[in-house]
C-alpha cells in the first residue's frame, strides 16, 4: 500500500490537544501529524490537561504517540515553539528554557511570508473568568469535561453506522446564548490588545472555536482545538492562512488504540537525553496564513 507524501507548510499552528483527558482526539491528530509538515509548529496552549491529570490518571498510549511525534519533528528539524495555556500553566516556569529542542515561550511574534505579524498567545489571560474567579473556571470544566464524555460515546455510536465526526458538544455550546456573548467577547478583547501592540492580527486558541477574520483592519484566527473542532491554522509558502479540519483519518481503518478493548499499562513517552533544562536562545518572535480548507 503506497502512502501520499505529507502536505507541506510554511508554519502550523495547534492548540487545547488536552492530552491526558478522554476527550482528546489522540487518533485523528496523530493522523493530521503524520501527514502535514512544517519549517515551525506552534504548540499555542493546553497541549498537556494537568487540571484533569490531578483528579484522575488517563494517559493512553495514543496520548504517548501524540509527544513522541512532535519530539520526532523537533530532532528532524521543525522548529517547535510551545506556548503554555491555563490547562498547563505548570509549564510556565520553565518559560525561556528549551527541553529537548522545544522552546517555551510565554507568547512569540510570528511573521508570515507576505511580512505580516502576527502576536501569538494562548489568551487565557483575557478571560474574565479565568484571571478573576478560578473556582468558577474549574466547576465549569467540570461540567464541559461531562459534555466531551456525552461527544465522546455519540462518535462512537456515529462511527459504527459508518458516519463521519461531529461535534455534539460543540453544538450545543454554540447555541447557549452567554457561550456566544463570552466567545465574541473575547475575540474582540485579543483583537483590541493585538491592535494596541502595534501587530497586524494574533493567533490563539483557548476558546475551542476556530476562526479567521478581520475585524476592522486587524486579522483574528483562532486554531480550534483536538477535542471538539479538530482544526488546526496552517500558513502556506506565500503566507495565506487557512484552517484546515482533520475530521476523517487518512489512513483507512480504525486505529489499534481505538479497537483494542484491553487497558493498556502505563508507559510514560521515553524523553531525549537532552531534557535538563538549558537556556532558550533569543525567542524567536517570527514566523504564518488565511482561511478555510476541507482535508
Amino acid at each position: 500500500m503506497t502512502t501520499s507524501p505529507p502536505t507541506q507548510w510554511r508554519t502550523i499552528w495547534i492548540s487545547d490537544l488536552h492530552l491526558g483527558t478522554a476527550g482528546c482526539n489522540a487518533s485523528h491528530l496523530l493522523d493530521f501529524l503524520k501527514h502535514n509538515e512544517a519549517e515551525t509548529l506552534y504548540l499555542v496552549g493546553d497541549i498537556i490537561d494537568g487540571w484533569q491529570l490531578r483528579k484522575s490518571w488517563t494517559w493512553p498510549q495514543a496520548h504517548n504517540d501524540v509527544v513522541q511525534k512532535v519530539l520526532r519533528k523537533a530532532r528532524k528539524g521543525t522548529r517547535v515553539v510551545f506556548i503554555p495555556g491555563n490547562h498547563d500553566e505548570f509549564a510556565r516556569q520553565f518559560i525561556g528554557y528549551a527541553f529537548g529542542d522545544i522552546q517555551v515561550q510565554e507568547d512569540a511574534v510570528h511573521v508570515t511570508a507576505d511580512g505580516k505579524r502576527l502576536w501569538v498567545t494562548h489568551g487565557d489571560q483575557f478571560d474574565g473568568v479565568i484571571q478573576h474567579s478560578k473556582w468558577l473556571a474549574h466547576l465549569g470544566d467540570t461540567l464541559y469535561t461531562f459534555a466531551l464524555w456525552l461527544n465522546l460515546h455519540f462518535n462512537r455510536v456515529r462511527r459504527r453506522l459508518g458516519l463521519h465526526y461531529w461535534s455534539l458538544s460543540q453544538y450545543l455550546k454554540h447555541k447557549v446564548k452567554n457561550a456566544v456573548s463570552f466567545i465574541t467577547n473575547f475575540e474582540d478583547v485579543l483583537v483590541n490588545e493585538a491592535r494596541r501592540q502595534g501587530y497586524d492580527g494574533v493567533v490563539c486558541g483557548h476558546i475551542h472555536k476556530p476562526e479567521i477574520r478581520h475585524v476592522d483592519g486587524v486579522l483574528y484566527c483562532n486554531d480550534g482545538d483536538w477535542v471538539e473542532s479538530l482544526s488546526a491554522l496552517v500558513e502556506d509558502e506565500h503566507g495565506q492562512l487557512r484552517l484546515v479540519y482533520w475530521t476523517h483519518l487518512t489512513d483507512a481503518g480504525e486505529p489499534a488504540a481505538v479497537k483494542s478493548k484491553r487497558r493498556r499499562p502505563l508507559e510514560l513517552p521515553a524523553l531525549p537525553s537532552a531534557l535538563a533544562p538549558r537556556p532558550a536562545s533569543q525567542p524567536a518572535r517570527e514566523s504564518s496564513q488565511t482561511e478555510t480548507a476541507d482535508v
